[in-house]
């Protein structure tokens, strides 16, 4: 019996759990960080992205991975009115981030099902293995 092919398909699952993980973590910051107007250096916080990465060799083959988090430049800042705000300028101009917050959520309930479904799978590869022992005995 070949255990690889097993476990590679558990590696798999486990590897998209991770990125998921990883993209839920960005979009949970994204949406903590909604309304920061200054980020320290006087630019306001720009939304974050996760890219992954398939891995086609090593020991996460047919893998996936956090290849990298990037700020959205193409979304632009939003500009409102606030005369009374702290970082308006001399006409009263308030530059907000680009999160939008009802993108935020749908792209987290994307992620949440991406995730749900890869440990469906690996509950399922695992059940697998269990009746392969069980009708080995």
């Amino acid at each position: 019996m070949n255990l690889d092919g097993m476990f590679q398909g558990l590696s798999i699952s486990a590897s998209a759990l991770t990125a998921e993980r990883a993209r839920m973590g960005v979009i949970a910051q994204n949406l903590s960080q909604a309304s920061v107007t200054n980020r320290g250096d006087g630019t306001p916080y720009r939304r974050k992205e996760v890219v992954f990465e398939a891995v086609l060799e090593g020991a996460l083959e047919g893998g996936v991975q956090v290849s990298e988090v990037v700020e959205d430049n193409q979304t632009p800042l939003v500009r409102q009115h606030r005369p009374g705000h702290a970082d308006a300028d001399a006409n009263g101009m308030v530059t907000l981030p680009n999160v939008n917050t009802a993108f935020e959520m749908v792209d987290l309930m994307q992620s949440s099902r991406a995730y749900e479904a890869n440990l469906e799978s690996l509950q399922v590869q695992v059940r697998m293995a269990e009746k392969a022992l069980d009708l080995g005995r």
